[in-house]
C-alpha cells in the first residue's frame, strides 16, 4: 500500500549509520546518498514491492512528533536483529520484541526511536512456526 516515505534528521551522517544497519537488518539496502539525501530499497512500479525509504536532512527548525513508520520484516528474527542493530547505532528502545496480541495473535513488533526521536517499527505477521 505505501510506495514510499520520507524520515526527517539533523545529522545525515548519523542517519545513514543507523539506517544503514536497522533497514539492512530488514533488507532494505541503501542505494544512494546525496548531499541532502539518502535513499533505500528500490524504486519498484510492481504492485509487490516495499516501499522507497528517502531519510532527509532537515532544513528548517526540527521538531519530532509522533508519527510512526512501520517497516514489514520477513521473521521474528528480523524484528531481533531490526531493533539489536537499533540499540547498538544510537537508537533507544520504545518497545522491545515481542507478541502484541492486541493488534493480532501472531502479531510480532518492535518499536525503537532513532537518534532524531522518530518512533520507528518492525513487525512480522508470521506464526513462529512459520518461520
Amino acid at each position: 500500500m505505501i510506495d514510499h516515505l520520507s524520515i526527517t534528521t539533523t545529522d545525515l551522517d548519523r542517519a545513514q549509520a543507523f539506517y544503514d544497519a536497522v533497514l539492512g537488518a530488514l533488507g532494505y539496502p541503501r542505494v544512494n546518498r546525496r548531499a541532502e539525501a539518502i535513499g533505500y530499497g528500490v524504486r519498484d512500479r510492481s504492485p509487490d514491492a516495499p516501499p522507497y525509504i528517502s531519510i532527509y536532512r532537515c532544513t528548517g527548525e526540527f521538531v519530532p512528533d509522533n508519527r510512526h513508520w512501520c517497516f514489514r520484516a520477513k521473521s521474528r528474527a528480523a524484528v531481533r536483529a531490526f531493533h539489536q542493530a537499533a540499540l547498538a547505532n544510537g537508537g533507544t528502545d520504545d518497545g522491545a520484541p515481542g507478541l502484541r496480541p492486541n493488534y493480532h495473535p501472531d502479531y510480532y513488533g518492535a518499536f525503537v526511536r532513532d537518534p532524531d526521536g522518530n518512533r520507528i517499527e518492525a513487525v512480522t505477521h508470521q506464526r513462529e512456526d512459520q518461520e
